[in-house]
């Protein structure tokens, strides 16, 4: 049932995300697999902060962070060099 969670909460980390950056979307399954890489990145950068987010608002809000992070440093990269 933990993976359950896992997945929802991604599921909606990656469709905040992607709201909040006003990308084009990625599709349920973009959304997905960002929000999942999403929140271990939120994790760990929440970790060298020194911060702890509990419950599942906490892991919507680090995941989300995360995904956030995660669509900024793709498009830094992706982004068309003159």
């Amino acid at each position: 049932m933990d993976f359950f969670w896992f997945l929802l909460i991604g599921l909606a980390a990656g469709w905040l995300a992607s709201q909040i950056m006003k990308g084009s979307g990625s599709g349920l399954l973009g959304d997905l697999i960002m929000g999942v890489i999403g929140s271990i990145l939120g994790g760990f950068l929440f970790g060298l902060l020194g911060l702890s987010a509990t419950g599942l608002l906490g892991s919507l809000i680090t995941a989300t962070v995360g995904a956030i992070v995660l669509i900024a440093g793709l498009r830094a990269i992706n982004r068309p060099r003159i």
